[in-house]
């Protein structure tokens, strides 16, 4: 609300929030009056505490920040948006294939898309809410890693005949895509917990696609089920791994 308020304003440099102590600061040229009045008709209690005079080395750290804030936000937002359509085609995939490894995939990205969406949430906020997002991300990881578990003993237990083809093709689409992910992400590994989190989930992707194109040769090869339900079971571990490192994030 205060950022839509303040666009307009072409003296407003940059906006620093910190939102646990309910306190904002404004770069900007300029009287601060006007700015003030602004954000005092929002109607959130806002009042000038004080203003000063910025030196450069200031004025450079906090557009710096919005700058970094304004990035992360676009590249989550290609995450999200890559990630969510491969929790469709593959799912579709691995359920239509009877394929464990593309379903155990599949549920990755979801949770993935839910943790680029977590943390597009949290770009800009305190610390403490960066660390909360990437907590609840690594919960939500926790419970599709047992889902994909379940999953492969339900298979082991009653059969299947996952078609290599089908396992092999779609897997390499979403290895080319969650490269692309790994890219994306790469230069904001060290921001961060939601970012740090983002960076092991793009990382785990990659891995578990490469295990279920290899699985997929494998079913070809062998004319058995349990290469993918090995890598079935070896993509809940990774997912399982993840959710770990995410919950063990300081922040």
């Amino acid at each position: 609300m205060i950022r839509l308020a303040l666009n307009g304003f072409e003296e407003v440099q940059a906006l620093a929030f910190d939102l646990s102590n309910r306190q904002l600061e404004v770069v900007h040229d300029g009287k601060a009056a006007t700015i003030t009045a602004k954000l005092t008709s929002l109607g959130l209690g806002a009042s000038l505490k004080n203003t000063s005079a910025a030196d450069p080395e200031t004025v450079k750290a906090t557009v710096s920040s919005a700058t970094s804030a304004t990035q992360e936000s676009g590249t989550l937002r290609w995450l999200l948006g890559i990630n969510a359509l491969l929790f469709i085609v593959e799912m579709s995939a691995g359920l239509a294939a009877q394929s464990a490894g593309l379903i155990g995939e599949s549920l990755d990205n979801f949770a993935d898309a839910a943790v680029y969406g977590l943390a597009l949430y949290a770009v800009g906020r305190s610390v403490t809410l960066q660390a909360r997002a990437a907590h609840l991300a690594g919960v939500l990881q926790l419970i599709l890693a047992v889902g994909v578990l379940a999953e492969v003993v339900r298979r082991f237990l009653y059969g299947s005949d996952p078609e290599s083809l089908v396992m092999m093709l779609i897997a390499l689409v979403a290895l080319i895509a969650n490269t692309s992910c790994l890219l994306l992400i790469f230069k904001h590994r060290e921001g961060g917990a939601h970012m740090k989190a983002s960076w092991i989930f793009s990382a785990n992707d990659v891995v578990i696609n490469l295990g279920v194109i290899t699985a997929g040769a494998l079913v070809a090869l062998t004319g058995s089920n349990y290469p993918d339900l090995i890598i079935g079971t070896i993509a809940g571990l990774v997912v399982l791994n993840g959710a770990r490192r995410i919950l063990a994030l300081k922040g």
